[in-house]
């Protein structure tokens, strides 16, 4: 993943680029409840099957594409493997989206608000 700076303007394309790979691992229920008993600690594949209930196969299916895009990281402990989140990795894409809101004309008032829903 790219992180963007201040000093880097880049087209709404190019930001969707860069932006889809993350929100595209993210966007799947399991992975996103992965992430979730990841922020509370690093934790072995066995951890977290007992936690969500899925098989040690599907957490390591889910895990991948976590790893792929450097949201998670992998450290061999022994005969386990411990995942941790890489926090700055999963900031990047918070941040562009805010980055969104804030150069929007109205800034904060452009979003939906329960009242503009209606």
């Amino acid at each position: 993943m790219q992180l963007i700076t201040h000093d880097e303007l880049r087209s709404p394309a190019e930001q969707a680029q860069i932006l889809s790979p993350s929100l595209r691992a993210l966007s799947d229920p399991n992975r996103l409840h992965l992430v979730l008993l990841l922020a509370e600690g690093p934790k072995t594949v066995r951890e977290l099957t007992d936690a969500t209930g899925m098989s040690q196969t599907l957490v390591s299916h889910h895990l991948t594409p976590l790893r792929e895009q450097q949201l998670v990281s992998v450290t061999p402990q022994g005969r386990s493997n411990v995942y941790e989140l890489c926090c700055e990795n999963l900031a990047t894409p918070l941040r562009m989206l805010a980055t969104v809101v804030a150069s929007s004309p109205l800034g904060v008032e452009a979003c939906c608000t329960p009242s503009t829903l209606s």
